[in-house]
């Protein structure tokens, strides 16, 4: 989700095919079908009606439905390109029956009250900058006893982000609106969401993305540029190497979240 609703699409075909051939099939985000699990350790999908927020290019919202159980799962994205994208990879699996991918402007979710039964996100709530109106509008998407949970980009405080941030998000140019887990807290709390829990995964992305940068610069950089162009992974390489700065200081804090929904 992005609060750039006229501006041209931040995660184009040339972004896909980057992130994908670093990050797997379908994945534009960093751990795959691992970390997904682990954002999900200890939650039940099975029968179970789900929307997943920021969805990119569908590979996490169909593992959902395949690997989890889900009865049902919407993804919705800002941008076309990859909502496009995930059609075409659920087409493919033979899925567009139980997976359907929905593509809206910035704003409000254009889902009913009390439509889902969990609500999932994977690194994509960083894009919102109004961190109250979003919690809001995912509790009121769940179901009564309805779950949220998530993975996102979390910065270590609030206020002036350092200038290695500064300098880590001009590379990144995505539109980041990244807070603080006491921020988070506080607008899953307004919300209404009950039992938060909240979990660093710093030094988990801290190292895996140590290692990314690695096969960047070696045996990853010919496929990849093959895929994109060497102008393009070499902007990347300076990307992560930006990021992995505020990673060892420890200001950019990759981080699980969990609420339910009161059942009354």
């Amino acid at each position: 989700m992005s609060d750039a609703a006229t501006a041209g699409p931040e995660y184009d075909d040339t972004a896909i095919r980057f992130l994908e051939a670093l990050w797997g099939d379908g994945y534009l985000s960093p751990g795959g079908p691992d970390e997904v699990d682990r954002v999900l350790a200890g939650l039940s999908l099975a029968g179970k009606i789900l929307l997943d927020i920021g969805c990119g290019s569908g590979g996490i919202t169909l593992h959902l439905v395949e690997q989890h159980g889900a009865a049902q799962a919407t993804g919705f994205d800002v941008e076309e390109p990859v909502i496009a994208a995930a059609r075409r990879r659920a087409a493919d699996r033979g899925l567009s029956e139980r997976v359907r991918f929905v593509q809206a402007p910035p704003g409000e979710l254009p889902f009913a009250d009390a439509a889902f039964d969990v609500v999932f996100s994977k690194d994509a709530l960083l894009h919102v900058a109004d961190k109250d109106a979003l919690f809001a509008d995912i509790f009121r998407l769940l179901k009564p006893g309805g779950v949220f949970a998530a993975s996102d980009w979390l910065i270590s405080h609030d206020g002036e982000p350092s200038r290695a941030m500064q300098a880590y998000v001009a590379a990144e140019g995505l539109s980041f609106n990244q807070a603080s887990p006491k921020r988070y807290r506080l607008a899953m709390q307004r919300a209404g969401f009950e039992d938060i829990a909240i979990t660093d995964r710093n030094p988990w992305y801290r190292e895996v993305a140590r290692n990314e940068l690695q096969k960047l610069k070696g045996p990853l950089y010919a496929r990849a540029a093959a895929a994109v162009g060497s102008d393009y992974v070499d902007k990347n390489i300076r990307t992560w190497e930006a990021m992995q700065i505020v990673l060892d200081s420890g200001e950019h804090r990759p981080t699980h979240l969990r609420g339910h929904k009161p059942r009354a």
